[in-house]
């Protein structure tokens, strides 16, 4: 049976998450690297895209070829570059929406033209010549930039889908980015996941839009690190009967994730997720949860993520539980963006839109469809992922 082609177009592809991403599946169609590291490569799904049929592009407000920016980023060495991965010294990104507004450590000089509908227009031409010149089958668009501040609760714009297009014509500041990315592509009908906590497909015109046009979309904010583990361990402590008295996590990092981290604002999103895990799960709230971030330009992507648990037990005695999770970020997160794409570009080859809850956990704070309450068990959202590729669910 012939393999169809299956684009996957990136906002923030000069990052270490995206080049890191790429050279792993260039690799893999090269020869030289193999499947260690993917979670599904085990799987055999009816329907499901190959590794070797993934085509990359996408958007970046960096300049320069992807060779280069992954050489900045320290993820990759010049031997990856050369051993099949040779490809990103060819690749550049397409100009990119940037705001300085939503996300300020961040910014560059490749930028698309001003203006709400006509970045929208942009972004949709660009995937219409990402597919014509690729020679694609399908696409999916999948957001691995930095991350962008909360938007304000009361904003006019993000309360319906007719505030929204109003908001689009007027060039509302309250729609960032994220949000016009995710416009654009559900709009196209193309297969859209947020891997940031910024907000984008979850605002409620969005959804509503995804839902409407029976588009795939999924999100937010991988999980790869910390709060991985936690929701591994948190119902095991529970199952046990260990009750959770505090928990203290700490990060220090030192690539571009971090750096836009340092502004407050976008700290404030990823806390937000990352903080909502634990009482969901263990079922009541943790008084003394603490989460930390911090930049630390040395460390790089070579991640530090610390935490210490305060438990007691049986007759009352206290005890204490540390881990210390020493990782590459780019190395965990890549996989899962890649896992990601596969599965959206399958709902749709299924006919599923709409949230797509299946993915719940490749994400610290799933999308959920109908205000329902996300699972946040590893174990649980394993089992519903195995369900969905397995049995396939419902069809659109």
């Amino acid at each position: 049976m012939m393999s169809d082609k299956v684009g996957v177009a990136v906002i923030g592809v000069g990052g270490a998450v995206a080049t890191t991403a790429i050279a792993g599946i260039e690799m893999i169609k090269a020869g030289s690297n193999d499947l260690s590291g993917l979670p599904l490569a085990d799987r055999n799904v009816d329907g499901m895209s190959a590794y070797s049929d993934l085509e990359f592009g996408g958007w970046d407000l960096a300049e320069g070829d992807l060779g280069s920016c992954a050489m900045r980023h320290g993820v990759l060495s010049e031997n990856d570059l050369q051993d099949g991965a040779s490809s990103l010294r060819g690749m550049k990104a397409w100009p990119a929406v940037g705001s300085k507004a939503h996300c300020a450590n961040i910014d560059g000089n490749n930028r698309m033209a001003s203006g709400h509908r006509a970045a929208v227009e942009q972004i949709r031409e660009d995937l219409d010549q990402f597919k014509q010149d690729r020679g694609l089958d399908r696409m999916v668009v999948i957001n691995l930039a930095s991350t962008e501040k909360m938007p304000d609760s009361d904003e006019t714009s993000l309360a319906s889908l007719d505030a929204f297009e109003s908001g689009l014509d007027a060039d509302d500041p309250a729609i960032s980015p994220a949000m016009l990315y995710a416009y654009a592509a559900i709009g196209a009908g193309t297969p859209y996941a947020n891997f940031t906590p910024s907000m984008a497909a979850d605002v409620v015109p969005l959804a509503q839009l995804a839902a409407d046009e029976n588009v795939a979309v999924a999100g937010k904010d991988g999980k790869t690190g910390q709060t991985f583990l936690k929701t591994v361990i948190a119902p095991a402590l529970r199952d046990r009967a260990l009750h959770v008295d505090g928990w203290f996590s700490t990060n220090i990092l030192g690539n571009s994730d971090g750096l836009a981290l340092d502004d407050p604002k976008s700290l404030a999103s990823k806390l937000d997720t990352k903080g909502s895990v634990l009482d969901d799960i263990l079922g009541y709230k943790v008084e003394d949860h603490i989460i930390m971030i911090h930049y630390y330009r040395p460390r790089g992507d070579d991640k530090e993520a610390w935490d210490n648990v305060d438990l007691t037990g049986f007759m009352g005695q206290k005890m204490q539980l540390k881990l210390n999770f020493l990782c590459k970020d780019s190395i965990l997160a890549a996989p899962l963006a890649v896992e990601i794409a596969r599965c959206l570009d399958l709902a749709a080859k299924r006919g599923q839109g709409g949230v797509r809850e299946e993915l719940s956990l490749f994400f610290k704070a799933p999308q959920m469809a109908n205000g329902k309450a996300p699972e946040h068990a590893f174990d649980k959202q394993q089992a519903m992922l195995d369900h969905w590729l397995i049995e396939g669910g419902e069809k659109g």
